[in-house]
């Protein structure tokens, strides 16, 4: 999928995405990620990447000092900016996670929820070390993505020749849809982390891992 298809893909999937976070087997790893994304960004400065429909930049707001969200999709925005926030600490924008604005690295931490598999292995260490670039030195990096469980994740339709593993989706309005998704092991989250930053650590839930670092080498 081009980016182009995938930016499209969730632009049509905005009104229905949030019942990903419904899934009863899903609720108490949730539980414990919002207690430690909370902690995690008490007080800083975030940049939040990909922020998508806002469901994590509404967990995250009320602890940090401000958050700014970035998204390509105009319409998953639509429905973050709608949500409700702590007067004055959340900014919305349009921005690319390929190529990110200028932001003076005035943040110091970043997150980038359910982001991580939707990056080409070929792009993926490029897009790092631009992340880590964008925020201040020794930041707070955080990555948040699905591991792959049976029975509850979308099953993995095919593998392409670069080591990319793809689903077949579908929506509400009938349209199917094929999406890269890919779910790296521990070892491969470290060993990405450590070439554009430090101090690596992987948390790993039933259903999800947590992956943060600090920028800078």
């Amino acid at each position: 999928m081009a980016e182009s298809s995938l930016a499209g893909y969730y632009a049509k999937r905005a009104a229905e995405y949030e019942r990903i976070y419904a899934k009863p087997e899903r609720q108490a790893d949730l539980a414990i990620l919002r207690a430690r994304l909370a902690q995690l960004f008490a007080g800083r400065k975030l940049l939040e990447l990909a922020c998508g429909t806002g469901w994590w930049t509404e967990v995250i707001a009320p602890h940090a000092a401000s958050v700014t969200a970035l998204d390509v999709n105009e319409e998953v925005l639509a429905i973050a900016r709608a949500k409700r926030y702590p007067e004055g600490r959340v900014a919305f924008a349009t921005g690319d996670a390929y190529a990110l604005p200028d932001l003076g690295r005035a943040h110091d931490a970043l997150f980038a929820g359910f982001w991580w598999s939707h990056v080409p292995l070929a792009r993926l260490d490029a897009f790092l070390a631009g992340a880590a670039d964008t925020v201040a030195p020794g930041a707070m990096i955080t990555f948040l993505d699905n591991r792959y469980v049976e029975g509850s994740s979308t099953p993995i339709a095919r593998h392409d020749p670069e080591g990319n593993t793809w689903q077949q989706r579908k929506l509400d309005d009938g349209s199917a849809h094929e999406v890269l998704k890919n779910f790296p092991h521990q070892s491969e989250l470290i060993r990405r982390a450590e070439r554009c930053g430090r101090g690596a650590h992987v948390e790993l839930l039933p259903h999800y891992w947590l992956l943060t670092f600090r920028s800078g080498r």
